[in-house]
């Protein structure tokens, strides 16, 4: 293992170190900040439109320009987390989001609020490679099992957390300002967590004789770029043809960036990382099941605030205890027989993916969303939190920290660029069934949607099973 940390040698992060848990604790304080900002936003949009005075398109711009830019960056953040220093990275990124946050929450006008918002997912971009590749480095054994267990559940409790903030901050209208708190709350976070990284974070040990692939960043840019930005604007904007040149051009690029990345001697990203035994089963998994999850929070909150017209708060607050169990699931789902745990990614997506099929049943004959209901998304949320937990431990067991960096970027862009095309794709399905806008269209179209991601699930219940083989016979090469 690289020698990255400012511990003593002989200290073992499987003895529990009270240093590294609280270096995952601030690395995962990163991460929320950059989940909750992909939905808290959602909520204050209606304010932020008559406060000033935006238009349809704009508004997407608002939201979608922390997603493209977040998508766009993911893998040049992994490499550049190699070539100056993953700490430095880290720590500028903070610096950047919590500045660009600041300014967002005193935009005085549209055009200063977008190009805020983009200065956002580029500081994310840089940030949050960054942090599994420190945990695959810091931590081994069972920590490191654990730790990414930390970083499962953050990625469910991040994306509700978003809906229940927004809506109680928007509702509280703070001082009389309005939209304004979904984005100050970065601020003080930010600080707090920049003051602990300075003092926690282990001292950076810069890639030798390491430089930017320029060939391959000019390729993988525009090439993520071309695909998710016809996926977050196209539905709004009617599928007009530009959404489809762009995603043609999109996957013709990523055929180049392939080729570029087999070609050049110091590539942006090592392919190869995907020959690791688990990684290749793995990322294809976690892209289904996050397609579905991704799919599911935002048909289903369209379906709550549009079809049942409830309120940014009330609906937060439906989505809280499926979060919560997702994310006490993908905690302790180590606590089951041993001799389970390969199984648990297409146990747990089954799990999930039954809970979905029976909330389509339940929504078919547009049923309230009763007691009933949160019960079958906290079944749910329990099937994607051991399905989330035990899949991202088996699938970057085998990758030793000299290639973690690699394996950071591809899986938060797998992750990123997933959730994209769930909430593209079923999004969409959602919204072209539920076209008058009623009740009962809304019923429908949820239910036809919450099918048809049990579907992927189920698919990445399979995957999991591929997954599985990889998870029983370790490599020689993991630490």
């Amino acid at each position: 293992m690289t020698a990255t940390t400012s511990l003593p040698t002989d200290v073992s992060p499987d003895t529990g170190s009270r240093r590294l848990w609280l270096i995952l604790a601030v690395l995962l304080g990163g991460q929320f900040m950059a989940l909750l900002d992909v939905t808290i936003v959602n909520v204050a949009m209606p304010t932020i439109s008559t406060d000033l005075h935006t238009s349809g398109s704009t508004l997407q711009l608002i939201v979608a320009g922390y997603t493209v830019a977040y998508a766009m960056l993911l893998i040049t953040g992994a490499r550049l987390g190699t070539l100056f220093g993953r700490r430095r990275m880290f720590l500028g990124g903070m610096i950047g989001f919590t500045l660009s946050s600041l300014v967002c929450g005193l935009a005085p006008d549209t055009g200063v609020l977008v190009a805020a918002r983009f200065v956002q997912g580029a500081a994310a971009a840089a940030m949050v490679p960054q942090i599994i590749t420190v945990i695959q480095s810091e931590f081994v054994g069972a920590a490191r099992g654990k730790a990414l267990s930390f970083y499962s559940s953050v990625l469910a409790v991040g994306a509700v957390a978003g809906q229940v903030l927004g809506g109680l901050l928007v509702s509280a209208n703070l001082f009389g300002s309005g939209w304004r708190p979904v984005f100050l709350v970065n601020v003080p976070i930010g600080i707090a967590l920049l003051v602990l990284g300075r003092k926690l974070l282990p001292a950076d040990v810069r890639g030798a004789n390491r430089r930017i692939d320029y060939l391959g960043l000019a390729t993988a840019v525009p090439a993520v770029l071309l695909i998710v930005l016809p996926l977050v604007l196209g539905h709004q904007q009617g599928w007009p043809a530009w959404t489809f040149i762009a995603l043609a051009a999109g996957v013709v690029l990523s055929v180049v960036f392939v080729w570029v990345e087999r070609s050049v001697p110091d590539p942006l990203l090592d392919l190869d990382v995907v020959r690791i035994p688990g990684v290749a089963s793995g990322m294809l998994t976690v892209g289904l099941a996050m397609i579905a999850y991704g799919g599911f929070l935002f048909s289903m909150v369209l379906h709550l605030q549009v079809g049942l017209a409830d309120s940014a708060l009330r609906t937060g607050l439906t989505f809280a205890p499926s979060g919560l169990a997702f994310g006490f699931a993908s905690l302790y789902w180590r606590r089951l027989p041993a001799r389970a745990h390969h199984l648990l990614a297409t146990l747990g997506f089954l799990l999930g993916g039954g809970g979905f099929a029976a909330v389509a049943l339940d929504l078919h004959a547009g049923s309230p969303a009763g007691a009933g209901f949160i019960g079958l998304l906290i079944v749910s949320g329990l099937g994607l939190g051991l399905g989330f937990g035990a899949l991202l431990g088996h699938a970057l067991v085998n990758v030793p920290p000299a290639r973690a960096a690699d394996a950071s970027g591809l899986l938060t862009t797998t992750l990123q660029l997933c959730q994209v095309i769930g909430v593209a794709v079923f999004g969409s399905l959602f919204l072209t069934l539920a076209a008058h806008r009623v009740h009962a269209a809304s019923a429908h179209a949820i239910a036809t949607t919450m099918g048809s991601l049990a579907g992927v699930l189920a698919l990445a219940a399979i995957g999991g099973l591929f997954l599985a083989r990889a998870a029983k016979r370790p490599a020689a090469t993991a630490s």
